[in-house]
């Protein structure tokens, strides 16, 4: 099974220039953990909840000021289409990391994150644990 299948075709977008309580905002009421960041019409990063936590929060920058631009994870780290999950899986270990790009020739066509790892290996695993 290639990640065609578990990744995430939505792509969530926000400008650089975002602030951060705003992204922030967004991810919580689109109940999502990551965004990608765009500038300059591609994109440029991705920003996480992790990103916000570790490297605003905890240091005190001021969310209503900062914008997502001197937080994001740059570059975006990817894995192509065709890979598995346990490549995907294998990469996110490797480099820690919640969130990869998905590309096609290329090209980022979507995203996945370890949440949807976590359900396919947990619909693979047998026997089920009694939990509904």
């Amino acid at each position: 099974m290639s990640l065609a299948h578990l990744m995430n075709r939505e792509m969530k977008t926000i400008s650089n220039t975002t602030t951060i309580q705003e992204a922030a905002r967004i991810m919580g009421v689109q109940k999502i953990g990551s965004l990608f960041v765009e500038k300059d019409g591609h994109l440029a990063g991705i920003l996480t909840e992790t990103d916000i936590v570790r490297k605003a929060a905890a240091k005190g920058l001021d969310l209503k000021k900062e914008t997502v631009d001197s937080i994001s994870s740059k570059p975006i780290i990817s894995i192509e289409i065709v890979r598995s999950p346990q490549d995907a899986f294998d990469l996110m270990g490797e480099l820690r990391v919640r969130h990869l790009g998905v590309t096609e020739r290329g090209k980022i066509v979507g995203v996945m994150s370890v949440r949807d790892l976590l359900v396919h290996f947990k619909k693979q695993s047998e026997p089920r644990m009694g939990i509904d």
